[in-house]
């Protein structure tokens, strides 16, 4: 009597019994989310974190120390005419230092390795849906990233005499939108993130366009007309504007529904990314 084959679960990236036939992406498997399986596999995931002592530092104290280094960049920078003080220049560049350090980074690193562990192939022969395991995986990091920016805006508003922001509308709506979009960034950076040491370079480039054109350390209003409207059209540059603007209320009304619309469209575009190459077992 025949043996009968293994059939593969529908959705599930790859083809048994062909060694060396790198591993496609499969059909991104929906369904409706459950907080109790997010939570139990975010739960699990935050054990992981705090056993890696190099990525809770990178999450935790990384963020702290480059918003000193800002404060000192933004006292020796000349914002007459800008519209901005310290205070709001400080302020929004630390809540960039969080989403590119806690979250951005760290998440390239927990899904590349969660990955190459078939961890991420395991969890798929569950109940669990694709965006709830990409979403467990991500909780602890979005929570350590929501604590810090807390403190960060809080402190930093005390210790800096910014008093308290015009628009705390804006302030929340801006955290939550680039928290989503370093999370779905980080996802999509795995598609070309071949192993655990790739995800040390990967997030390099954008971080480093990030630092330099977004308003992270120099603020726009100091950049070139030209430059600074190139500019604008960066992943996180959005988030700082709005960041900026509960502050000091320089966005109108178009300007904030602008910004809105391409942080909007950034998160979009790197959803349909993910669903697209967010690979889900190692390439051999």
């Amino acid at each position: 009597m025949s043996t009968p084959t293994t059939t593969q679960r529908a959705g599930t990236p790859g083809t048994p019994g062909t060694p060396g036939t790198p591993p496609t992406p499969g059909p991104f498997r929906a369904g409706r989310l459950s907080p109790q399986r997010i939570g139990a596999l975010g739960r699990a995931e935050l054990t992981l974190l705090l056993r890696n002592r190099t990525a809770l530092v990178m999450a935790v104290l990384v963020p702290i120390m480059l918003t000193f280094s800002i404060r000192s960049a933004a006292q020796q920078a000349d914002l007459s005419g800008t519209g901005l003080s310290v205070a709001t220049t400080v302020l929004p560049g630390s809540v960039g230092m969080v989403l590119l350090f806690a979250v951005y980074s760290n998440l390239i690193g927990v899904y590349v390795a969660r990955r190459e562990e078939l961890v991420l192939k395991r969890l798929r022969t569950g109940e669990a849906t694709d965006a709830e395991i990409l979403g467990a995986c991500a909780l602890p990091a979005v929570v350590i990233g929501v604590a810090q920016c807390v403190l960060l805006l809080g402190g930093g508003a005390v210790v800096l005499d910014a008093g308290a922001p015009a628009r705390p509308d804006l302030l929340v709506v801006s955290v939550l939108l680039g928290l989503a979009l370093s999370a779905v960034l980080a996802a999509a950076s795995t598609a070309v993130t071949k192993s655990s040491e790739m995800a040390q370079l990967t997030p390099m480039p954008l971080m480093l366009v990030t630092f330099a054109g977004s308003g992270v350390f120099v603020p726009l209003e100091v950049f070139p007309d030209k430059l600074a409207a190139v500019c604008e059209w960066l992943p996180l540059t959005p988030v700082m504007e709005l960041l900026r603007s509960a502050w000091t209320e320089q966005l109108s009304g178009a300007g904030t529904l602008r910004a809105l619309g391409i942080a909007l469209a950034w998160i979009a575009l790197s959803w349909f990314l993910v669903r697209r190459y967010f690979r889900w077992e190692p390439r051999r």
